[in-house]
């Protein structure tokens, strides 16, 4: 029995914690390149692929390892089924941007299914439907409209009412011919294909600058420079504002918990529902006659909250209607929604003629990674497909389509940077920081944020986030410290765990 204090499973991601781990060198010394990639999760492995395979010389650059960011983290599912995403496409964008996006996501749920095949990778790829679905009786309508703008953009969609859960649903939209795998195998064997066909890949290895020109000049904080024609930047949030993207994506974080379930009694397919905070369900092979139940759920803003009771009640609905044993692992994903619903790939900014970017997938980055990797491999090679117009980031905003989503984030990052700053903190002192605990204090005028260890020490960061300012949270569950403006991610010792941000919280004394 988990009580108050405990939360179950281990604290990492089954993708993670059932693959080697990776040692590229860290890139120490200038050097060149057709094509600088800056991250290797499953956008940046997919582009320097493409590229690689087309003849292109390609330099990858990860900040930490690879693979072992936000592709690490994911729920795995490999689709063109997102969520409740046709109907508001087809009204938004009319029936041609709902094909072209249907058409781009299965041709990219196809193509890693072929390359894995290509490449010899046993990465547990197994072709399921996906299912999205409702308990609320009052949302059929929705879900007949969804299923019918599905089927009409291109997909094998219908809509049902019956599923193989263990607990009714009132409406369902059931799209065929999708897939789950296991991203880190996959990636891996990209990064190893990579570099045999005579790319480079470089760890820990953080970027910190770009001067864009002809050629483009890339450094990073050891004080390299990579000098290439062609950048891409796949590092899931921009790592440089120049766009302003930011002003476009909304991060989320969302949780996962896994334990083994007897084959016999697993959901043969994928589910998702936004109801309830959120709930994905899916599962991965593990011995005979038993598989992983993986549940995901509890969306939330960065820094927001409580992330433990969320774990527990995420933790508490598996148990109840899933027959597993005790929770094996569990871990936390994070995305960026783009204000419009679709994802921003291609080039950078309006200027920009050799640098490009891939964000904002909205939850499905392994089938929108793919896809970046097509569409940025094939306008780098001069062959740009007919739906890479759908999701150029130039395109203007529009009221119709983005206006209360973008007045929504600008109205939430604005009240953390104002209201943060006004709140009273619920601790006068470092002393009051019990074991185990964070907390942002006053300390000599100036906000901190500090953790005190197990052991009673204190660890002292400055509390506002290096990329624009605001005041981070400690998130209790994960021990890390979080920017609910933009999302950054820092350890309890400053140093960067997820960007934006590129500068550790610098140290303070208390």
């Amino acid at each position: 029995m988990t009580t108050r204090d405990e939360l179950p499973g281990l604290a990492e991601s089954y993708w993670m914690a059932t693959t080697p781990g990776t040692r590229w060198p860290t890139l120490d010394a200038d050097t060149t390149a057709d094509v600088v990639v800056i991250g290797a999760g499953m956008a940046g492995l997919s582009t320097a692929w493409e590229l690689t395979r087309a003849g292109r010389n390609v330099v990858v650059l990860e900040a930490d390892r690879v693979a072992a960011g936000v592709s690490g983290y994911t729920t795995a599912k490999l689709t063109a089924a997102h969520s409740l995403v046709y109907e508001r496409l087809r009204r938004t964008r009319g029936k041609e941007g709902a094909r072209q996006y249907a058409h781009s996501q299965q041709a990219a749920v196809e193509r890693v299914a072929s390359v894995a095949t290509e490449l010899g990778v046993d990465c547990d790829l197994e072709r399921s439907s996906a299912l999205t679905f409702t308990i609320d009786p009052k949302r059929r309508a929705t879900f007949e409209a969804e299923a019918e703008a599905a089927a009409e953009a291109g997909l094998d969609a219908g809509f049902v009412t019956e599923t193989d859960l263990p607990f009714p649903v009132h409406a369902a939209v059931h799209v065929a011919h999708q897939a789950q795998f296991h991203p880190r195998k996959y990636l891996l064997a990209l990064a190893d294909d990579i570099t045999a066909r005579g790319g480079v890949i470089h760890e820990r290895t953080r970027v910190t600058g770009l001067t864009e020109g002809s050629p483009c000049k890339v450094t990073t904080e050891r004080g390299a420079t990579i000098t290439a024609k062609d950048v891409v930047v796949a590092t899931h949030y921009p790592v440089f504002d120049r766009a302003l993207h930011f002003a476009r994506l909304s991060p989320r974080r969302e949780l996962v918990v896994a334990a083994s379930i007897p084959a016999s009694e697993a959901p043969e397919h994928m589910y998702i529902t936004d109801d309830m905070e959120k709930r994905s369900v899916r599962t991965a092979p593990l011995d005979e006659g038993r598989r992983l139940l993986i549940v995901t759920g509890e969306s939330f803003l960065p820094g927001t909250g409580d992330s433990r009771e969320r774990f527990l009640r995420l933790d508490g609905w598996m148990h109840e209607h899933f027959p597993v044993g005790d929770t094996a692992y569990r871990w936390a994903a994070q995305d960026n929604d783009v204000s419009d619903g679709v994802p921003l790939v291609g080039p950078f900014h309006p200027g920009a003629r050799h640098v490009y970017v891939a964000t904002g997938f909205g939850g499905w980055g392994m089938s929108g990674g793919a896809m970046a990797g097509q569409l940025l491999a094939s306008t780098l090679t001069g062959a740009e497909p007919e739906w890479a117009g759908l999701y150029d980031p130039r395109r203007l905003w529009s009221t119709v389509r983005e206006g209360a989503a973008l007045l929504k984030q600008q109205a939430e990052v604005a009240r953390h940077f104002v209201g943060d700053r006004l709140r009273t903190t619920h601790v006068d002192s470092v002393a009051e920081i019990a074991p185990g605990s964070g907390a942002v204090v006053r300390v000599e005028g100036r906000r901190c944020a500090v953790y005190r260890d197990e052991d009673g020490t204190a660890h002292a960061v400055s509390a506002r986030c290096t990329h624009l300012g605001c005041l981070v949270a400690f998130n209790e569950a994960e021990t890390t410290w979080e920017c609910p403006c933009h999302g950054s991610r820092f350890g309890i010792d400053g140093e960067v765990l997820h960007g934006p941000a590129v500068r550790p919280l610098p140290p303070r004394s208390v």
